[in-house]
């Protein structure tokens, strides 16, 4: 292995030599460990340190690094307290994640490291937005993102790449070519010879490393990094390595060629370059003895401590509090009562253009949202208004801008995302269930990211542009889901929700748009998040519903004038109401659950089975639900109506009555 020290100076070889050595004792010690049962789980990182040292060297303190698994000399290369980072490994409360995640499962905004979640491919794009704000407010810095040879094999590799280079963001993108993932060979992950041949079809220089060589990697990488610092673009740097133990310590190597091994071992990135150094009179072997019992002390030391810390005390109130970044709404009431008639999408647009305006860090991003206005032309103007850097077309990604939203919020600042439909959110699903929904339970770092919806059926649009897929969100601890069914609820609950630093899923119903309008205040105003809204009052029966099943309750109270109907609009669907549904069912003792999602797993479910545990007294008849059929939406008109629940909604209602 040929080292070229350049210029360097005699501490900086010493830095990158100490930068090599503590991960490797660090290893050694938790292979240990692991032995003794006092860590559950090793990914190993020996024989690839050169990458993760040369790296967090060649960067300013300052600069973000977003690491994976093999990367401890990422973490002891921005002086992490070993304390801190052994209780990590133990599950101890004084972790980064209080025992709620394991390994190099957390981020740390004090270090600048962004940790990986086990999908791999997410923090490419949350590196995105990081280098976006950068480049947003001109600070000149470049930010790095590790994956590996078998992680790059994922729709989020295509898709951060993509986007850095249509937004010449200075991210550099290292690939670790390990030659496995896991224990699959790269002739049968990828049929391209190198990844920096994939360069060229992104438009995004790339650079090749000998990985195992700790001057070539920071030599590198510290040239890149001045460049985009002073003019932003992505760059990929692969760095030829390879893993010298198992995927995780359990799984082995036994299906590695013996000669490979022995190939690799010889170019071990610690022991080279410490022969190196040697041989140059560069280091003495005094140096070096002293250098290990040094970091055997720190080792040792923080092990102690970390050994001082007790197994966590579960809390459940604890654990449900931290799902949620702390939060009290600044209830925004317009002091003026000029009010005008509004469309369900006027509203919207209102609420949006005067929340950029209140938040000047506000990015709002989706599929054509800037010149075109977005397809329901929500954002029309906006453009002008503030701008392309803030009103921002995304190519067709919505995993990568859901990233990239989640990235702004590490940088303190907030974004909305415009679905083009619903329905596509699938593509970001992963996001936003796996990354928003759990950082701040993981690691305290909130996601300050609106989703918008534009959701339902109605409109003969087909099972691809029509579905209702709220509950899927329902489900999931950290997510915050909002549903209106009025202008004047839709704009009061978007400045909610914007202001609001969690994660929201904000469903907007299409055919809602342009078919209802009411006298909505000028004048940006909020509404709390959880509140339901008793729209018709009643003393019979209650309909608790939201969105459209809202109109449809309502359409059947005016022809059903004899029955006196309650209809409780829930507006939020997480968290929902349950003192409001409580009050209605005292009210009446008889409630019909109405959505337009299908029925089976709808949200419907859940709340009649609190009502049944929680109200049970109360009634005075079965808990009743109606939904639309548990089948996709058809497109054909006929089909669509049979297969919503407004037609079957009188039957049930008058069914429920009678009890």
């Amino acid at each position: 292995m040929k080292f070229d020290k350049k210029n360097y100076s005699r501490a900086l070889l010493h830095r990158l030599y100490e930068g090599l050595l503590r991960p490797r004792m660090i290893e050694e010690k938790m292979l240990i460990l692991l032995r003794q049962g006092k860590i559950s789980k090793w990914f190993s990182g020996i024989g690839q340190e050169a990458i993760s040292v040369g790296a967090v060297a060649a960067l300013k303190d300052e600069e973000y690094i977003l690491p994976m698994h093999r990367n401890l000399g990422v973490f002891t290369g921005r002086n992490i307290p070993y304390s801190k980072m052994f209780a990590q490994w133990q599950g101890k409360v004084e972790g980064f994640t209080k025992g709620r995640d394991r390994s190099f499962h957390f981020g740390t905004n004090e270090h600048h490291i962004v940790g990986m979640i086990s999908h791999l491919g997410p923090q490419l794009s949350v590196a995105g937005g990081i280098a976006l704000s950068d480049v947003l407010h001109k600070r000149g810095k470049a930010t790095l993102v590790f994956t590996g040879d078998g992680g790059a094999s994922e729709g989020d590799f295509h898709e951060a790449l993509n986007v850095a280079a249509v937004w010449q963001l200075p991210v550099i993108f290292v690939i670790e070519n390990n030659g496995y993932g896991l224990s699959t060979p790269s002739n049968e992950q990828f049929r391209f010879k190198n990844f920096v041949d994939k360069g060229p079809g992104y438009g995004i220089k790339a650079l090749q490393v000998d990985g195992n060589n700790v001057l070539d990697v920071y030599t590198t990488i510290k040239g890149v990094a001045q460049k985009i610092r002073k003019k932003p673009e992505p760059y990929i740097i692969e760095a030829m390595t390879f893993r010298m133990r198992g995927h995780e310590e359990a799984s082995g190597t036994k299906y590695v060629p013996k000669e490979l091994m022995e190939h690799w071992a010889k170019k071990d990135p610690l022991k080279n370059f410490e022969s190196y150094l040697l041989k140059n009179k560069l280091i003495v072997q005094k140096e070096i003895d002293a250098l290990r019992a040094t970091v055997q002390s720190d080792i040792e030391e923080g092990l102690e401590v970390s050994y001082g810390f007790g197994a966590p005390n579960a809390s459940t109130e604890d654990e449900i509090r931290d799902m949620y970044a702390p939060h009290q709404l600044e209830t925004l009431s317009y002091n003026d009562q000029n009010t005008s008639a509004k469309r369900f999408v006027d509203a919207l647009s209102d609420g949006l253009k005067q929340s950029l305006e209140r938040f000047p860090e506000l990015v709002f991003m989706g599929q054509d949202v800037a010149d075109y206005g977005g397809v329901f032309k929500i954002s029309e103007g906006f453009m002008d208004l503030f701008g392309k850097e803030r009103i921002r077309n995304t190519p067709l990604c919505e995993s990568a801008i859901i990233g990239i939203g989640m990235g702004l919020s590490i940088k303190k600042q907030k974004a909305v995302i415009e679905m083009q439909f619903a329905d596509f959110v699938t593509c970001g699903f992963n996001q936003i269930v796996n990354n928003l929904a759990k950082s701040h339970y993981r690691w305290g770092q909130n996601a300050d990211v609106v989703v918008r919806m534009p959701t339902g059926a109605g409109v003969a649009a087909g099972p691809y542009h029509s579905q209702s897929n709220e509950a899927w969100f329902v489900h999931t601890p950290g997510l915050k889901v909002v549903y209106p069914s009025s202008p004047y609820d839709a704009k009061g609950l978007l400045a909610a929700s914007i202001e609001d630093p969690n994660p929201v899923l904000f469903f907007e119903h299409k055919a809602l748009y342009r078919s209802i309008e009411s006298e909505v205040p000028d004048a940006l105003y909020s509404l709390p998040i959880g509140k339901a809204k008793v729209v018709e009052e009643g003393n019979e029966v209650s309909i608790i519903t939201y969105g459209m099943g809202v109109h449809w309750a309502q359409e059947l109270n005016k022809e059903l004038e004899d029955l006196s109907i309650e209809i409780l609009d829930l507006r939020t669907l997480l968290p929902w109401d349950k003192e409001a549904v409580s009050k209605t069912i005292n009210k009446t003792g008889k409630v019909l659950i109405l959505h337009e999602d299908c029925m089976t797993g709808g949200i419907g479910g859940e709340i009649a089975a609190w009502v049944s545990e929680h109200c049970f007294e109360m009634l005075d008849a079965p808990i009743m639900r109606e939904a639309s059929l548990d089948t996709a939406v058809p497109f054909s008109p006929s089909l669509e109506q049979n297969f919503l629940p407004k037609g079957r909604l009188k039957k049930k209602i008058l069914q429920l009555a009678e009890f």
